[in-house]
Parts: C-alpha cells; structure tokens; sequence
C-alpha cells in the first residue's frame, strides 16, 4: 500500500511537473488574481473608484476613462475630462494594470498608488484640486466609519485614498483566458487558427517585448524602431519624464491582455481595429509584412487572451451630507 501510494505520488508530481514546465518554457505565462488583498481597503476603493464625488463637476469617476465594463478603457481616441477637455494621450486599461512596471503611457508614476493620485487634481481630468476632494470624502460619513474601521482612526488624507484605491486596482486581473487555459494544459482551448497565430506571435518576435504574465507592461520600447511611426499626436513618450532625446516615442508596452476590448489602439488612438494595429506594428516595430492571412491567425491568437472580466456589483455610494460642496457644472 506504502508503495501504491509512493508510485500515485510520483506520478501526481511528474504531471504537476510537466504542467509546469510546458508553459513555463513559453514566453506567456498564466495570469493570476492576487491572494493578498485587504478586502476592507479594496471596498472603501471600489466606492471611490465609482464615486463623481472626487471630480470638480460632480460627473466624472475612475470609471468614466477607466469603464470596468469596457475591458477598463473608454474606446475612446482619448478621453472626455473636465470642461470637455479631450486629453492627448489614449487612455490605457485599468485591468492587470498591477502588473506594470510603471503607471502611465511615459511611466511617470512608480505604481498604482501614486498613479490614483494624479488625475484626481489633473486640470484636464477630474480637476478637483486634493485638498478639496478630500474636504468632501472627509464630509461624508459613510466614509468616515470606513476609514475608520479599517485603520483604527478617521484620518482621510491623499495617502489613505490612493493607498484604497490602488487596492481595489490590484483585484482587476483577469484570468482564465482560453490561452491560460491551453498553457495549463487544456490544448482543445484554443483552435488550430489560433495556435498558428501564436507560433506566428512568437516567430516574428512580437513576444521579444509582449510576453511574461501580462504579456507585455514589464518594458520601456521606441515606437518606430524599424520605421518611424506617423503621428500628429503631440506625446513624445519618456522623453516627458526624463529629457534625455533616447526617450523621445519611447513609451511602456501595453499588456495585450483583453486587447479586443480595449480599442481604438496604440499611445494616440489613431487605429481602431487589431487587424490593422498588428500590420503596423510588424512594419515599424519588426521591419515585416503580414500577409491578409498570417494577420487573421495573429488577430485570433490575441483573441484567446481575453480573459474572466471582473465579477462584483456596482458599489452603494454612501450619500452626501449637506456640508458636502454641490457639484459644479460640467464646466470651467
């Protein structure tokens, strides 16, 4: 018995083992949700991810660039923000975005926490200067008891609020794509089709900078490294943070998790479907031409990386006391 129960367990572990190993041989690996998230904080920043409270007119949330129902973008070129104010830069999805290794097209915020903080004041964005917004969530009770019961006092400062925020950020992964599903080992998951596509994937080197668990969001690249890419959009990447001429059009790689979802593509928004995106990007990234059908296959591989959206109910905003300031209009 002994011996029956030795041999089961080697046998287990072998095809853990080589489970493991299959797709750890591949440049894409699973995508997994975090298993450490204070799920106090990630409430109190749910609620405020949701809440127009933060904006100066009273009409603007996370969520209206960031729509959790929208593969967490606007598919908007880019996005609506104070005073119909239309920034110059598309907006880049909010999903698995804990797994960049920096927040923003230029990377000018280390991470999601300080990422939380800047559009709150951004005169082009929700245009509430801090000290406000915080004077109004201080205001309101709900949110008061909240931040209480989850750090032992009532003090709502800028730190507490994007410390919730980038919180609630961290649980908007997701996992179980068809493709996570075909590394793990179900190899009836993806087609044929598809499968090509992603030999193609790798082939032509698009996974030299798309690859890891996001497939993509872990690198600084120059678009346009073969051939200059065209644009009127006024966004000069790195540069912006840095100065160095090196960085000019050097932005973060996108993850190509979800990317079905989130179009119009690339930093400017400039391209609206992924068959078009993947022949630009092989001619200026890669110095290659996709064939009509080399293209379809690709398209259908990056298909296979949409993955289980996020699942949860729309927050109850606690309500508003009359020492909270009456939202401004939509407006200057």
């Amino acid at each position: 018995m002994q011996l029956l129960n030795a041999t089961a367990t080697l046998g287990l572990g072998l095809a853990l083992c080589s489970s493991t190993m299959a797709f750890a041989a591949e440049p894409i690996t699973p995508i997994e949700a975090p298993t450490d998230v204070d799920a106090a904080k990630a409430e109190i920043g749910k609620q405020l991810f949701f809440d127009p409270r933060l904006s100066k007119s009273g009409f603007l949330s996370c969520n209206s660039c960031h729509n959790l129902s929208m593969g967490g973008a606007d598919n908007l070129p880019s996005s609506v923000g104070h005073a119909w104010h239309q920034g110059p830069i598309n907006s880049p999805t909010v999903l698995n975005s804990a797994y960049n290794l920096a927040q923003f097209w230029d990377g000018r915020a280390a991470d999601l926490q300080e990422q939380a903080a800047g559009p709150i004041a951004n005169p082009g964005e929700m245009a509430q200067p801090h000290n406000v917004a915080l004077e109004v969530i201080a205001s309101i009770p709900g949110y008061v008891e909240s931040f209480s019961n989850s750090y032992g006092d009532d003090r709502i400062d800028l730190e507490r609020v994007t410390e919730v925020i980038a919180e609630f950020e961290r649980t908007l992964v997701t996992p179980n794509s068809r493709f996570d599903q075909w590394l793990t080992g179900n190899k009836q998951a993806i087609t044929e089709e598809e499968l090509e596509g992603y030999q193609l994937f790798k082939g032509n080197g698009c996974a030299g900078c798309h690859n890891g668990p996001a497939v993509g969001a872990t690198l600084y690249q120059k678009m346009g490294l073969v051939k200059a890419y065209e644009t009127d959009n006024p966004a000069l990447g790195r540069y912006a943070v840095t100065g160095r001429d090196s960085d000019r059009m050097v932005f973060k790689v996108p993850t190509l998790r979800n990317i079905e979802l989130t179009y119009p593509y690339f930093h400017d928004g400039k391209v609206s479907t992924l068959e078009e995106a993947v022949q630009i990007m092989g001619e200026i990234q890669l110095g290659r031409r996709f064939s009509e059908s080399d293209t379809a296959k690709i398209v259908a591989f990056l298909k296979t990386l949409t993955g289980e959206q996020p699942d949860f109910a729309l927050p109850q905003l606690p309500p508003s006391t009359p020492a909270t300031p009456h939202p401004q209009p939509f407006g200057p």
